[in-house]
C-alpha cells in the first residue's frame, strides 16, 4: 500500500488524479490523506470524487472514504476493462479536471473507450475543452494515442451543463523526444460565448485583442447555448514538433478585451522562450512520458510547483527517474 501525503508541495488535486490513474495502470493500491489540505475548502470537490469513481468503474476498484468533503481515501484497483462511461460532476467543476484521471489508465485499456462527461468546459483553474483538444490531444497523438473529442454543449461558471465527448483508441506509448520547436506553422484562435453576448460581439472583441498582440493565422468565432453567461479564448501555436497554448476565461466585470489580451499575452510569453511544452501542458505530459518505455526528453519553460509535485506522486508508482535542468530560456526534462 502506498501511502501520499496530500499536503506535500502544490497540495492540490493533481496529486489525487495522477495518483488514482497511475494507481489503476500499475496495479498498485495506494491511501491518500490530508486530501487538498492547502485549499481554502480542503477535501473532495464534485469534479475530484466524480473522476475517482469514474476511476474506480474503469477497473473495478474498492474504494474506501470517498465522499464530498473528504480528506482521506483509500483506493484498490482491479483489472481495466473497456467501458463507455457517461458521468455527471453535477456542477460547473471541470470535465478535464476528471479526464486527467480517466486518461491515464484509458491509453492501457484492452479496446477503444469511449467517455461523456458533463460539467463544466470553459471553468476556472482547469484546461478548455478546446485546450485538451488544439493541445494535449496532439501531443498524445505524437505519442502515438489517437483522441477524438467534441464539445457538445458548452458550460460556463456557475451553472455548467456542458457536455464533452471523447473517445481514445489504446495503444503502446512512444516517447517524446522535443528538444527544438521546428519551424512554425500557424497560430490558430477559438473564441466563444454564450448567444446573449453576440449582440456586444464579445468572441469577435476576444479575437481581435489577441491579435493587437500575436498575428492569428486562424481565426474560429462561435456563439453557443449555454445555461449560464460565459465566454473563453484558447489559442494555439502549431511548429513542425509541438503545440504551444493558452487560454482565457470571461467573467463578470472583465472585458472582452481583457480575456483577449490575457490569453495572447500568455502564450507570448511561452513563445519567448526556447520550450516545446508550455507550463500547463508539461504538467499533463509526465505521466504519460513515465508510462513509455523509452527516454523523452521536452524542454518546458519553467518547473512550475504542479509539475515538481507530479514528479513526486509518479516516482512512488513507477520506477523512473526524472531530471530537470535549468537552461537559458528554459527547462530541461528528461525521463
Amino acid at each position: 500500500m502506498i501511502e501520499i501525503d496530500g499536503s506535500y508541495g502544490e497540495s492540490g488535486g493533481q496529486i489525487l488524479r495522477t495518483a488514482v490513474g497511475l494507481s489503476a495502470v500499475t496495479g498498485k493500491p495506494f491511501r491518500i490523506f490530508n486530501i487538498r489540505s492547502g485549499r481554502p475548502n480542503p477535501g473532495l470537490k464534485a469534479q475530484h470524487l466524480k473522476g475517482i469513481e469514474a476511476v474506480a468503474r474503469l477497473c473495478s476498484a474498492e474504494l474506501k472514504g470517498a465522499r464530498l468533503g473528504s480528506t482521506e481515501i483509500t483506493f484498490l484497483p482491479g483489472k481495466i476493462k473497456t467501458e463507455k462511461l457517461r458521468i455527471d460532476v453535477g456542477t460547473a467543476g471541470s470535465v478535464t479536471l476528471v479526464l486527467q484521471a480517466l486518461m491515464i489508465p484509458a491509453i492501457r485499456a484492452p479496446e477503444p473507450i469511449e467517455f461523456e462527461i458533463t460539467g463544466g468546459t470553459h471553468v476556472a483553474w482547469s484546461p478548455t475543452t478546446a485546450y485538451f483538444r488544439h493541445v494535449f490531444s496532439e501531443y498524445l497523438r505524437m505519442m502515438g494515442i489517437e483522441i477524438t473529442s467534441e464539445t457538445v454543449r458548452y458550460g460556463y461558471y456557475p451553472k455548467g451543463g456542458g457536455l464533452i465527448k471523447v473517445k481514445i483508441n489504446p495503444e503502446e506509448l512512444k516517447p517524446l523526444i522535443l528538444e527544438e520547436r521546428g519551424k512554425h506553422i500557424k497560430t490558430e484562435a477559438w473564441s466563444n460565448a454564450s448567444r446573449e453576448l453576440m449582440k456586444a460581439c464579445v468572441g469577435e472583441r476576444q479575437v481581435n485583442a489577441a491579435e493587437n498582440i500575436l498575428k492569428l493565422d486562424k481565426k474560429n468565432i462561435k456563439y453557443v447555448s449555454s445555461y449560464s453567461t460565459g465566454s473563453s479564448i484558447t489559442i494555439a501555436s502549431n511548429f513542425e514538433n509541438c503545440f504551444l497554448g493558452a487560454s482565457s476565461l470571461g467573467a463578470r466585470g472583465k472585458s472582452a478585451e481583457r480575456v483577449g489580451e490575457g490569453a495572447a499575452q500568455k502564450l507570448k510569453k511561452t513563445l519567448d522562450t526556447k520550450a516545446t511544452m508550455d507550463k500547463h501542458m508539461t504538467d499533463q505530459i509526465l505521466p504519460y512520458l513515465a508510462l513509455s518505455r523509452n527516454k523523452s526528453i521536452v524542454l518546458a519553460p519553467e518547473l512550475t510547483g504542479h509539475a515538481k509535485t507530479n514528479i513526486w506522486v509518479i516516482e512512488k508508482f513507477i520506477d523512473r527517474n526524472f531530471k530537470t535542468q535549468e537552461q537559458k530560456n528554459n527547462v530541461k526534462i528528461e525521463c
